[in-house]
């Protein structure tokens, strides 16, 4: 194809002339050019970058959507874990650990620290420091509360073996003989006291019998105390169950066993009488849990029918006067 020629009418000599351009403006037209094109290149790659993922960043956009999605149903799977482990905590501390007498597992222990300041600082600095460090988190909290479960089930494992242990050791049966229940003479709670004549606090309860009647052990154990003399219980026996548990038998007639004695359900300690603060001959019995006092009333499962049961928490209620 012919190279086009552009001509120009010259007014001083009435001519079309050729135009010809010098050396210097042909180059300033290539730089013009080059520019424009350099532009508009520039342009099209900001647009293009900005716009229009590379193959490379659409392979790399798939695996962040990939990996956020698999994070989100970590996430869910670790909430209903979360569930689960505690609905096994809750569990063990209201109902496993009730039946064996076990104090239930606070929660400073189930979640309490699991790590140092700078545990996750490692993780910090990247775009998504957020999302790694929450997880990492959430995951030693669960895997502490794990631990924590797991060891507590060994420990509820042991109390399990020693299941027949603990059931002989509990208080379980009245400490006299008490047919038709005519020998429950005042129960525990506030109570006239029979010298003061003022309502105090009567921390057992108080059986009628004639002296010398057999006082028996309510439940296995070893004898801490048996004194002999004294106010207050007067001749007295105090027996440690184990578990938490004590008894206290006072105002003896006679003590039958000595200190360090290890001594079974039902087999005879002393003898109902009338030693130190009493006014009447009568055993005054107590159930201590852990050093307190609490209601006997509520251990002789062994001994009663639902009937008479039912029937020594009314005699108990009743608000008397105690022996002493």
């Amino acid at each position: 194809m012919a190279k086009k020629v552009k001509y120009f009418y010259n007014t001083h000599t009435l001519k079309y002339e050729k135009v010809e351009l010098s050396i210097g403006r042909r180059l300033l037209r290539i730089a013009g050019y080059l520019a424009s094109v350099a532009v508009f290149a520039s342009i099209v790659m900001i647009l293009a970058y900005t716009y229009i993922d590379s193959p490379k960043e659409k392979r790399l956009k798939r695996e962040i959507d990939n990996l956020t999605l698999q994070y989100d149903l970590i996430k869910d799977r670790m909430k209903i874990m979360e569930v689960v482990l505690n609905d096994l905590e809750d569990r063990d501390d209201n109902i496993y650990r009730v039946i064996f007498e076990a104090e239930p597992i606070g929660n400073d222990v189930r979640k309490g620290g699991y790590g140092g300041i700078n545990k996750y600082k490692a993780l910090e600095g990247y775009d998504y420091s957020e999302i790694m460090i929450e997880s990492t988190k959430k995951l030693d909290q669960v895997a502490k509360q794990m631990y924590v479960q797991s060891k507590s089930y060994d420990d509820l494992l042991k109390e399990v073996k020693n299941k027949n242990k603990l059931l002989a050791s509990i208080p379980a049966i009245q400490p006299v003989a008490n047919r038709k229940l005519k020998a429950m003479a005042s129960g525990y709670g506030y109570r006239i006291h029979p010298v003061y004549k003022t309502s105090k606090m009567h921390t057992g309860m108080d059986f009628t019998a004639k002296i010398g009647t057999p006082i028996y052990a309510t439940g296995d154990g070893y004898v801490i105390t048996a004194d002999g003399g004294g106010r207050g219980y007067g001749n007295h026996v105090v027996i440690n169950h184990g578990y938490g548990y004590q008894t206290l038998y006072g105002h003896m007639s006679r003590i039958k066993i000595r200190r360090g004695q290890s001594v079974k359900r039902g087999e005879i300690i002393g003898y109902v009488g009338n030693t130190g603060t009493s006014t009447a001959p009568h055993l005054h019995y107590e159930v201590r849990k852990g050093g307190r006092p609490i209601n006997p009333v509520n251990f002789y499962y062994n001994d009663l029918t639902p009937l008479e049961y039912e029937k020594m928490l009314k005699i108990s209620a009743t608000a008397n006067q105690s022996f002493d």
